[in-house]
């Protein structure tokens, strides 16, 4: 008899290796116009109506320097614990592609406007601070459109122009998790300091992500491959885990990586070739001759510093000591501004500030994520959710009718009283002792097997007694009432 065998490939040995990652996340600034001229930088306008001969490179145009720009980029500089370079200049890197007008970009090579630098992460419970190798300005390319028409690449330079600041790490994040927490907390300081809005999906934040793989315990970094323009979080984590992969994939089979530049399908969560990419690519830098330098005084820098609005950090913290919130309730509403701005403006309105937080970090935002909105866009005005708050503390609806029935009727109808809606809806807490005394005997005349064991000693039934009280009252009974007249009728 002849046997046939079955062969498997073997599985790559993922444990003996480890990734090193550098991620380059372009920011846009929020400006009103350009980076060297007025033109405006407003989001979906139509294409080619935020131009002008400058932004076009008409010859014989100069460009002016936009000094908001200046000011954002030092603002996030000082966030992230950088050196704030005083001299800079801007330098033309050269390369020609069909939605860059000058035929260059303008901006900063030898002199970034910030070196060095930290950003704190926190993975798996532990902390600790990656490096940064430097943020600098430069100014933003047009857009090239494929699918607009099946014979032509359409461009429009609406975005050509719009200033952006890149935030370069260095070679210092070691796994997908920790680069999704990376530009998480990017994303978290540049919207709580409103230097851009994050908003990636419109293209005001993107991600460049450049990955290899080495054995561990080498000291020399694998070749690495760059994976271009990101454009949600959620996907640099997953262009990442595909490419450590790979990579990994290549190396056991003994193949050659190469240094590519790779694209991110999101339908399928794969990556593929957009160009081999060579040691050094040859952009002829040289110092752009109609901008001229620029210095930034310790004056701009202590006027910039006073500015700013406590980072997330600070806040925090200060929430845990002046309001007793949980480390998850403080951290919540800390990590966005509009958050901490509405449970300022609620608090205003009631003294139950834990109460509050409670509300925010459950209902309010397991609405919102559901229906993925921004707190801005939550239609319910401050005062009244103090109302709402209120009314359940007082004790005159419990919360969880508060959240299951009047929380939806007031997202319906936002101008609305709660205590009107309670009303209407019949959800006034019970607290009439002869009704609650009236449900509790009912209860116990329903389960006299149940009364007798707890009488012999099952002292945890009297969750079950109150349970029952709360169906039969349809949710109206005082818990706390109804469970001190339990105890009271059957330890008598």
């Amino acid at each position: 008899m002849e046997f046939s065998f079955l062969t498997f490939a073997a599985m790559p040995d993922f444990e003996k290796y480890e990734a090193v990652i550098g991620l380059e996340v372009h920011t846009q600034l929020l400006t009103k116009s350009k980076l060297f001229c007025g033109d405006s930088t407003q989001f979906g306008n139509p294409p080619n109506t935020n131009i002008s001969a400058i932004s076009l490179a008409h010859p014989g145009t100069l460009p002016v320097m936009n000094e908001k720009a200046i000011e954002l980029a030092v603002k996030l500089g000082l966030a992230f614990n950088c050196d704030i370079v005083r001299d800079n200049y801007f330098a033309r890197k050269n390369y020609f592609y069909p939605d860059l007008p000058k035929g260059y970009q303008v901006t900063q090579h030898t002199t970034p406007i910030c070196k060095n630098g930290t950003i704190p992460i926190k993975v798996n419970g532990k902390e600790r601070k990656v490096q940064l190798n430097r943020i600098h300005l430069e100014e933003d390319a047009g857009k090239s459109i494929h699918d607009a028409d099946e014979n032509y690449t359409c461009i429009d330079l609406n975005r050509a122009g719009v200033p952006l600041l890149e935030i370069v790490s260095e070679p210092d994040l070691f796994s997908s998790e920790e680069a999704f927490a990376y530009v998480t907390e990017i994303r978290k300081m540049v919207r709580h300091l409103e230097v851009c809005d994050g908003n990636m999906e419109e293209g005001s934040m993107r991600c460049d992500a450049n990955v290899s793989v080495r054995l561990k315990g080498e000291k020399k970094l694998g070749t690495k491959v760059e994976v271009k323009n990101l454009n949600s979080i959620r996907n640099v984590k997953k262009a990442i885990d595909y490419e450590i992969e790979r990579l990994i994939g290549l190396l056991e089979k003994g193949e050659e990586v190469l240094q590519q530049t790779r694209s991110f399908d999101a339908n399928n969560g794969t990556t593929f070739s957009m160009r081999s990419k060579e040691e050094a690519n040859d952009y002829r830098y040289f110092p752009e001759p109609d901008l001229a330098p620029f210095s930034i005084t310790e004056e701009q820098i202590e006027t910039i510093l006073l500015s700013m609005p406590e980072l997330p950090e600070q806040l925090e913290a200060r929430l845990k000591l002046e309001f007793s919130l949980s480390d998850e309730a403080a951290k919540v509403i800390a990590d966005d501004r509009e958050t901490t701005s509405f449970f300022e403006s609620v608090i205003q309105n009631t003294e139950h500030h834990k109460a509050v937080a409670n509300w925010i970090i459950g209902p309010l935002r397991s609405y919102l994520n559901e229906n993925n909105l921004d707190i801005v866009r939550f239609t319910v005005k401050p005062k009244t959710m103090a109302r709402l708050v209120n009314i359940v503390e007082e004790g005159q609806v419990s919360f969880g009718i508060a959240a299951s029935r009047i929380f939806p009727e007031l997202i319906q109808a936002p101008n609305k009283d709660p205590l009107d809606i309670a009303n209407e809806l019949n959800l006034i807490q019970e607290k009439n002792n002869d009704a609650l005394h009236l449900w509790i005997d009912e209860v116990f005349a329903s389960m006299p097997d149940k009364v007798q064991e707890y009488k012999k000693g099952k002292k945890n039934l009297t969750g079950l007694f109150a349970g029952e009280v709360k169906k039969k009252s349809r949710g109206k009974a005082d818990m706390q009432a109804v469970i001190k007249i339990i105890n009271q009728k059957l330890n008598q």
